[in-house]
């Protein structure tokens, strides 16, 4: 239950004054819909006001606040500004400009020979001074010398947004401290409720910016934490495998040392009793699945079970292939189950599970409802983890007579701060070498204007037996347009190369796209058209080209995701990035770096510098809240200092039961991460 302090700001948004029907939609588009979201919508800048007694040529340029007099209109004929005449005390004239609308509007606000306080910026027209649609107020009224700016949508007024955000900062209580008392002290940190009433009276607050941005992250890590220590507690089963299935695997080429040392720390997890939480971080064909059949055979070798779970039924099926051929041979059964299995394949499977012949299975969600029983599970295995949200993480563990060991996998690089942010509950793992013989993928950036010489590459390519991904513009604003430039594009290729263009977007049924995948993974296909539904997991080894239409538009970590699409096979791959006729310095910078590096890791530094981290993916993260008032910049020097405080909280000051713990129990809720810890907790 939601303690009873908070709930002034946990009420809906109508309930402040001057909030009804109509003001609730544009406040709903930038995501307020309750008194806490208007009280955590920080503003991103501010304008400083300069009050004036008389105007002054020198002021051109500056905001300034000033009692002026309107003393005659002028009307331009058709469509141009109305201009009032107003003078200050000492006579000197101004020129208050509107643009649009109806002249009489001008004439309402501002009725001759009644003064009023007048607020913007100063401008030199000519040899006139001029004021553009100032604000207006009363001469008795007080203007802040200092204005925040905030994030706006049509319908909405700052001014009318700031007299919201006083109501929500009213109503915000005074809370229990749960900061460790030295940290704050030593940060110099005011009390929560003034650091939030500070940043929005003024939005240049470094330690008002830095506490609110804190007290965020500390709740973040805590709840990781308490997930962590609760998961430790339960009692999981300690795998010790033998050896022998794996002394009969024989691979072609020995493990890096990435991969050894991967093993070994995930076979000393295995071995405890307390069930293993961990991520293992790997570029594209940096040998992830090598590694996880290596802890699934630990499992079957102490006498258990071991599932994998894929995203898309096409992943789970290219993993079981993968996984049949590194383990043919053993003395063990693998099988899949997705959602497209049915009858007597079903069934079969079921009760392989059941009866414990089947040592490991594959799928997708599927392998997890109520009506899949195994005999023993004790191993979980989770490709492309940022797939599943955080609550899914620990589902799995009802389906085993005791907690499952979970081993999470993303072939999406993380930056080291957004990997502590994101799964700091967890132990993490980076294969961070290349197996030998993997070359580097060849990436060049051309204009769009020798779009024709691509095509003809393209048909020179296709002539000597290769097949190419052809990604169409990523176009953010609608997912419609998404799908009509994909299919225009395989339209416009298909009548070049007839019969070899295949497509796939988004708004596709998961059986066609899996259809055309298959023809095009069989061979059948050439060309595979496609929007960035490829990002992840597809297995080609023959497609030695990727085409990326408007590479400028996508972040760094989706390109290096897209470009992992080739260099699955042997011999060299090449990727091209088409860019746009103007680039953006950053989007520029993009590119140069994908040209320059095939490191996953150092794209993923790269990428949380030049975009920020709300959105690493290209989208958020499906289940993962995002921080509101922790900006990326903040995070690197608040993560580890948070996760230390939270650490210290748990193992030193008695968890959430003591007097500091109740205070942080408060700050769970207020930040929304007591959802997560109850649903991981319960899982």
């Amino acid at each position: 239950m939601r303690p009873v302090i908070l709930n002034p700001l946990f009420a809906e948004v109508t309930s402040l004054k001057g909030v009804g029907p109509a003001l609730a939609k544009p406040l709903d588009r930038l995501g307020l819909v309750r008194v806490v979201d208007v009280a955590f919508h920080l503003p991103t800048g501010w304008v400083d006001r300069v009050p004036r007694e008389e105007l002054d040529a020198a002021d051109a340029g500056r905001i300034i606040s000033i009692v002026l007099t309107p003393r005659s209109y002028r009307e331009s004929n058709g469509r141009g500004p109305t201009r009032v005449n107003a003078f200050d005390a000492a006579g000197n004239a101004v020129s208050l400009t509107y643009f649009g609308g109806h002249p009489g509007w001008a004439k309402k606000l501002l009725p001759l020979g009644e003064p009023k306080l007048v607020s913007g910026r100063l401008d030199q027209y000519g040899q006139d001074l001029q004021i553009v649609h100032p604000e207006l107020a009363d001469p008795g009224e007080v203007l802040r010398a200092r204005e925040p700016i905030y994030p706006l949508s049509e319908g909405i007024t700052s001014r009318r947004l700031s007299g919201f955000v006083d109501q929500a900062i009213e109503r915000a209580p005074a809370l229990p401290e749960w900061i460790e008392p030295g940290l704050k002290a030593k940060r110099d940190w005011p009390d929560w409720r003034e650091a939030l009433v500070r940043i929005h009276a003024d939005p240049a607050d470094a330690t008002a910016r830095a506490r609110l941005a804190y007290d965020e992250v500390f709740a973040n890590q805590l709840a990781m934490t308490l997930v962590r220590a609760d998961t430790r507690k339960r009692r999981g089963r300690a795998l010790a495998g033998d050896g022998r299935l794996r002394d009969l695997l024989k691979l072609p080429y020995s493990l890096t040392g990435a991969q050894a040392r991967t093993v070994r720390e995930i076979e000393g997890d295995l071995a405890q009793e307390a069930p293993m939480l961990r991520l293992l971080q790997g570029d594209v064909g940096s040998g992830k699945t090598l590694v996880a059949a290596m802890a699934m055979l630990v499992a079957v070798e102490a006498g258990a079970q071991a599932a994998m779970l894929a995203p898309t039924e096409i992943l789970a099926r290219q993993h079981y292939e993968t996984l049949r051929r590194t383990l043919a041979g053993l003395p063990l059964e693998v099988a899949v189950l997705t959602g497209r299995d049915k009858g007597r394949v079903r069934e079969a499977t079921l009760m392989g599970l059941a009866d414990g012949s089947i040592d490991i299975l594959v799928g997708t969600h599927a392998i997890f409802q109520e009506a899949v029983g195994y005999r023993d599970l004790a191993l979980v295995v989770v490709d492309e983890q940022h797939r599943f949200g955080v609550a899914e993480r620990l589902m799995l563990q009802a389906k085993g007579a005791r907690p499952p060991h979970l081993l999470a996998m993303t072939a999406t690089p993380i930056p080291r701060t957004l990997t502590l942010a994101q799964y700091g509950e967890m132990d993490v793992s980076r294969l961070d070498e290349m197996p030998p013989g993997r070359q580097p993928i060849e990436t060049r950036v051309i204009s769009e204007d020798r779009l024709d010489e691509m095509v003809n590459a393209l048909g020179r390519h296709l002539s000597e037996g290769g097949q190419a991904y052809w990604v169409c513009p990523l176009v953010e604003e609608s997912e419609k347009s998404d799908l009509a430039a994909a299919e225009a594009r395989a339209e416009e290729l298909g009548r070049r190369f007839p019969g070899k263009v295949g497509v796939v977007h988004g708004r596709m049924k998961p059986t066609e796209k899996d259809d055309v995948m298959a023809a095009f993974s069989a061979g059948a296909l050439g060309v595979l058209v496609a929007t960035t539904v490829i990002e992840v997991g597809v297995d080609v080894p023959n497609a030695t080209l990727i085409v990326i239409e408007h590479a400028d538009r996508f972040g760094l970590a989706q390109l290096h995701q897209l470009r992992g699409r080739v260099g699955r096979g042997g011999g060299l791959s090449r990727c091209l990035l088409v860019r746009g006729s103007s680039l953006s310095e950053t989007s520029r910078a993009r590119l140069a770096l994908m040209r320059e590096t095939n490191d996953g890791f150092r794209i993923a530094e790269e990428d949380l510098r030049l975009r920020g981290g709300g959105e690493m993916l290209g989208t958020r993260q499906s289940g993962e809240q995002g921080f509101r008032l922790a900006p990326p910049d903040l995070l690197p020097d608040l993560l580890q200092c948070a996760q230390d405080d939270a650490r210290l909280l748990v193992d030193r000051d008695g968890g959430l039961e003591g007097e500091r713990g109740q205070a942080a129990r408060i700050a769970l809720y207020l930040f929304e991460r007591d959802a997560g810890v109850a649903r991981l907790r319960s899982g």
